[in-house]
């Protein structure tokens, strides 16, 4: 499936709740200062990362599985190799949107993403997507 930009506009506008794969407490990661972002601008982050109690002041679960709320974006902050692995867990959430940070590339993850008709982006940055769409207000 091509994404168009309205469709990135519309499922960014609508969703609520990201689970963020990989999310850490490091501050020179881009997945603290993306989550910290997400969270001024009214998202609601989940982070998942089996080494991480909490982050940035946020219950932090150890898979996808655990998340207590449906999730809209499952964004995906970890190797290109460990991709397809977590996109089989997300398929099982039934996502709105999977989302593989820069430099996250998997064929095998967009094809389970994509035979399980749950759209897929990879190798682009969702804050620099928000900034260039101008989804927030």
């Amino acid at each position: 499936m091509q994404l168009t930009d309205e469709m990135l506009y519309k499922t960014l506008k609508e969703a609520k709740n990201i689970a963020i794969v990989g999310a850490s407490n490091n501050t020179g990661r881009a997945s603290n200062g993306i989550m910290k972002f997400l969270m001024k601008n009214n998202y609601n982050c989940f982070p998942v990362n089996p080494n991480e109690d909490e982050v940035l002041g946020v219950k932090a679960y150890k898979t996808l599985s655990e998340v207590p709320e449906k999730i809209d974006i499952v964004d995906v902050f970890r190797r290109s190799e460990a991709a397809a692995d977590i996109v089989r867990e997300a398929v099982e959430l039934n996502p709105g949107f999977i989302w593989l940070q820069e430099n996250v590339y998997s064929e095998e993850a967009e094809n389970i993403a994509s035979g399980n008709n749950i759209p897929i982006i990879m190798d682009k940055c969702i804050f620099k997507e928000l900034l260039r769409l101008k989804v927030l207000d």
